[in-house]
């Protein structure tokens, strides 16, 4: 068995946890307040937390004394905090910490398919050369090559998973629906991948599992345009679907973060994935995942 470490214990990495925690003898994270940390201990009794925010340490950039005993002890590192304007904060404070940590070999980065840019619904694998167009993506792009370089230098693994959109549980097209809050909104050929965070959290133990290295997509089977999940989650809740509304009305009220999404357009291909990591999709499609949250009760009654 092994111990394990998690930067960001967020929305992916609870549902690791929730899965795979069996796996780890010892597993520690970080938490951004102190809040965030004991509303964890009420679900998570196995967890270690620390609170690290993300913000530039006022001690000349190196990890806390109690993420670097964590980290000593660390075999399995996963990494789910975002980079920033200024780099990857995990980085700018602990990176001395991780190259040093002494039991540590294999890592797992969640990235994003948006360092592909725009391909106007062409399919994108690993070899197609990264494009990011937004400064988010670009940041990610940066972000990724810094943890390969410090992987390298201290004979670690990282896999760097490229995930699209993510739904699974309190977080999908039925709840939406139910809400109100779905828009069907339409561009023509937009077309996006999705990904349950059952399916992330399968791939991740598989990563560490192998100690895999490289760059995977971790995504589902099927590219398809926006509103098709809303519409199906419609169906599942014998409900209307909400209309159809035109991207060009509906970009009048996006944020720019969403309309950074919309900018970009591709089918991004998942092979690599399953061959290098032997990963078997539960749910190859969003009719799979969200059949399996509707069943469980999503967008209906206490579940929605």
């Amino acid at each position: 068995m092994a111990n394990l470490f998690c930067f960001g214990l967020g929305y992916t990495a609870e549902h690791v946890l929730a899965a795979f925690a069996q796996r780890f003898d010892r597993i520690a994270g970080t938490v951004r307040s102190g809040e965030r940390a004991r509303e964890l201990a009420r679900v998570h009794r196995v967890l270690d937390m620390l609170v690290f925010d993300g913000a530039v340490a006022t001690d000349g950039g190196t990890a806390s004394p109690a993420v670097a005993e964590r980290l000593a002890a660390a075999d399995c590192l996963l990494v789910s905090v975002p980079p920033d304007p200024q780099g990857d904060p995990v980085l700018r404070q602990c990176a001395d910490a991780i190259g040093r940590a002494p039991h540590l070999s294999s890592i797992v980065y969640l990235s994003t398919v948006g360092v592909y840019g725009d391909h106007g619904g062409a399919w994108v694998d690993e070899a197609t050369a990264p494009a990011p167009v937004s400064a988010r993506s670009k940041e990610r792009l940066a972000a990724e090559r810094a943890w390969g370089a410090l992987a390298a230098a201290g004979g670690k693994t990282v896999a760097i998973f490229r995930l699209p959109g993510i739904y699974g549980p309190g977080r999908n097209a039925l709840r939406q629906v139910a809400s109100g809050a779905a828009r069907r909104i339409v561009k023509p050929g937009q077309v996006f991948n999705r990904v349950h965070v059952a399916d992330i959290a399968t791939a991740i133990a598989a990563a560490f599992a192998r100690r895999a290295d490289g760059v995977f997509n971790v995504t589902d089977d099927e590219p398809t345009e926006p509103g098709a999940p809303i519409a199906f989650a419609a169906g599942l809740l014998g409900m209307a679907p909400p209309p159809e509304v035109a991207f060009a009305e509906a970009a009048n009220t996006m944020s720019e973060m969403a309309l950074s999404f919309w900018r970009e357009s591709k089918r991004v291909r998942n092979d690599k994935m399953k061959r290098g990591l032997g990963v078997r999709l539960a749910y190859p499609t969003y009719r799979e995942g969200l059949w399996a949250l509707f069943a469980a009760g999503e967008g209906r009654g206490a579940g929605g």
